[in-house]
């Protein structure tokens, strides 16, 4: 905890600075230095702050719910999700928000505004560069490592070795709770959390919690109302999730990739076939409380509980 911390790391290569009296900064100055990763911070509380990502500390806890977070200001709004207070309002639809930034988000979905341009990493000494800049006048990665299945050329030896595992179908990395293997270090962890329950991704609009950090951004869109993806075939439909986009672009392409081994009756979802297979099985897993009549399809079950 920081509170045991040495506090000569929390200053180090501050102490020949000249401090002005009262400030905790001086402008243009990075002279407060994290002793973990050395990533330089202007004032002390910034570092402070920082510092918490390595150690794990979340001295802010909610009352309610003993959720914690690094910063109060997170909490504050966390707190919001009990309290039901929205003070972010569009002023096209009048809809609320408990952030700021999730507002910005609903505005984009509502004027149409794309200010993000698609982006390349070229790596960790260039980082992102736009797609809309001239590569060549601007910067030239060496991609001396090519990999010997297909040719494909990579900047990095680790981004090459990693690529190969779908070619050679290497899985080091194992989880000891059930066995299963994984190509990288991150799916392992991501797959952790099936087993411990662990869910570090919450909305901080409804808080909902999420094990994996994409499954976050696409349920924020449930509450901004953002649909990013876009038919290409000219219906104007849009969608919030790419698979949603995939399934819908079958209605146009008439792809049925789910195929019934009993009848041979093709369907373009996967959910659809499941539902069919009912059909050939007698399947009925909607049943009435009150009666204890079955159903193999959710129609017929909910028009039974409506009239009876």
């Amino acid at each position: 905890m920081l509170k045991h911390m040495n506090y000569s790391k929390l200053f180090y290569h501050a102490s020949n600075s000249t401090r002005t009296n009262g400030a905790d900064s001086i402008p243009g100055d990075k002279r407060f230095v994290c002793s973990y990763c050395s990533k330089r911070f202007r004032c002390v509380s910034q570092l402070t702050i920082h510092q918490r990502s390595h150690t794990g500390e979340k001295p802010y806890r909610c009352t309610l719910c003993g959720k914690r977070y690094l910063q109060k200001g997170h909490l504050y709004t966390h707190q919001r999700t009990h309290t039901g207070e929205k003070p972010y309002r569009c002023s096209l639809c009048a809809k609320g928000f408990i952030q700021q930034c999730t507002l910005d988000m609903h505005l984009r979905s509502q004027t149409g505004e794309k200010p993000y341009t698609c982006t390349e990493y070229l790596g960790p000494d260039v980082g992102f560069i736009p797609n809309n800049l001239n590569f060549n006048e601007t910067v030239t990665p060496n991609k001396n490592f090519k990999c010997v299945f297909c040719g494909k050329s990579f900047e990095y030896l680790s981004h090459m070795t990693r690529h190969m595992r779908k070619h050679s179908g290497e899985k080091p990395y194992i989880c000891t709770v059930c066995g299963k293997r994984f190509a990288q270090k991150t799916y392992l962890t991501t797959h952790q959390r099936t087993h411990s329950g662990e869910r570090p991704y919450s909305c901080m609009e409804c808080g909902k919690s999420f094990s994996q950090k994409s499954s976050l951004n696409v349920h924020l869109r449930s509450h901004t109302g953002e649909k990013p993806f876009s038919c290409s075939h000219f219906c104007g439909k849009r969608f919030a999730q790419k698979t949603y986009l995939r399934i819908h672009q079958r209605t146009h392409s008439g792809e049925r990739p789910y195929s019934c081994m009993e009848c041979g009756k093709s369907f373009a979802q996967k959910s659809s076939l499941n539902v069919h297979l009912r059909s050939h099985t007698g399947e009925k897993p909607y049943s009435c409380s009150e009666c204890g009549k079955s159903y193999a399809y959710k129609q017929g079950f909910n028009t039974h509980q409506c009239f009876g």
